[in-house]
């Protein structure tokens, strides 16, 4: 594993998203690109007893075609941060280790930033002092074009296109009906495996 990564912004992204952080010295988040729709930039996907579901920020693209991603500002227009938290209840009430971290997430979630990438840091820097991960981050000043670098990764990890990351299995809520599942954010994850979560990465 290179000892440096270059990641996209990700609201509460999948596993792999933090193996990566886990696994290298230096992390470096894109904050330069174009905004990419449909992407984990603004979503994230939690399994309800229906199965997967996603939920995603609505965000302003503005009246620009490509907007920089450090310029996307969230909608609340719409109530998504109740939708989001309710469902978060909803998936993981019954998981043992919800109420231990929910509070600092629904905190974080409730903050109203302007910015979707300031949202994303938050979390991200929330997810990682739980996980224990102390990892240094930074973030582009420049855009660095794709294929230049051979530790790119902001273009692998998404919802679009299956993964390579090895999943280990692990009790879900909702296993015993639907097989495990692979793809989910962070706090499926921890809602469910609690302390062992570092070890899982």
């Amino acid at each position: 594993m290179s000892a440096k990564v270059l990641i996209s912004t990700a609201y509460l992204p999948p596993v792999e998203y933090f193996s990566l952080i886990r696994n290298v010295d230096e992390v470096w988040v894109e904050r330069e690109e174009n905004y990419l729709k449909q992407t984990y930039r603004n979503r994230c996907y939690l399994l309800s007893a229906n199965g997967t579901q996603a939920l995603t920020i609505p965000v302003y693209l503005g009246s620009i075609h490509k907007t920089a991603l450090k310029n996307i500002r969230i909608d609340y227009s719409k109530r998504w941060q109740q939708v989001h938290l309710r469902a978060m209840s909803t998936s993981y009430m019954a998981s043992p280790f919800f109420e231990f971290y929910i509070e600092e997430i629904e905190k974080t979630i409730l903050k109203n930033h302007e910015f979707l990438i300031d949202l994303n840091t938050e979390l991200t820097q929330v997810i990682l002092k739980i996980l224990g991960i102390k990892t240094s981050i930074a973030y582009t000043s420049t855009f660095i074009p794709i294929g230049t670098i051979d530790y790119d990764f902001r273009y692998k990890i998404t919802p679009k296109q299956q993964s390579d990351f090895m999943f280990k299995e692990y009790t879900q809520v909702f296993n015993l009906s639907s097989g495990f599942i692979s793809g989910l954010s962070i706090l499926d994850l921890l809602f469910n495996m609690g302390p062992d979560s570092f070890s899982y990465l």
